[in-house]
């Protein structure tokens, strides 16, 4: 039986696949924006500026991160009516950005700038391509979130385990990361 001390400086197993997965996601998204780099410099790239709800919706995610960190300290502290609440913010706000990431896809049809299909550009493309894997990777997160929400409203907790909301947390703010990556390679290449 290995005792709590040698146990002290080893990854959770859980967390240990996590941060494979992440590495994982980072790679698809170097291999996105370098292609997006390379196509830049192509005659028919069009420029257009980010809809300004992208500016709404990296308010949000932040907040949504701020959220996150504060119910992980909630829950350890076993304040559980707070951790509710903030976990319940989280899966919120997480929704929210979606939303919001959708309706500047909207924005930019409005403005007639097709993302897919017959009339797109590879500019407008490339930005639906990549915000949108974002976007996936960010519901994956809510359905964490969701699962969370659930787990904290049951009446009887038969172990106190905070592995499980922390593993939400690393995901969590990794995509919040990510998105920042994501806004400031967007702002910058427009």
């Amino acid at each position: 039986m290995v005792s709590a001390i040698e146990n002290r400086g080893r990854i959770h197993p859980h967390k240990f696949v996590l941060w494979i997965a992440m590495a994982s996601i980072v790679m698809l998204f170097a291999g996105l924006t370098s292609a997006y780099l390379v196509k830049h410099s192509f005659a028919n790239w069009m420029t257009f500026p980010l809809p300004k709800i992208f500016w709404v919706s990296t308010f949000v995610i932040l907040c949504s991160s701020v959220t996150m960190h504060l119910s992980v300290i909630s829950f350890k502290a076993r304040e559980r009516k707070r951790y509710r609440i903030l976990i319940t913010i989280t899966a919120f706000l997480g929704v929210a950005f979606a939303v919001l990431q959708l309706f500047g896809f909207f924005q930019l049809e409005d403005k007639g700038i097709k993302i897919f299909g017959t009339g797109s550009n590879p500019s407008a493309s490339f930005l639906g391509v990549i915000t949108g894997l974002h976007v996936v990777h960010v519901l994956g997160g809510v359905m964490a979130l969701l699962f969370q929400f659930f787990r904290a409203y049951k009446k009887r907790v038969k172990r106190y385990d905070a592995t499980p909301i922390e593993i939400t947390a690393i995901y969590w703010h990794f995509v919040d990361l990510l998105w920042i990556y994501l806004f400031i390679f967007f702002s910058l290449t427009r």
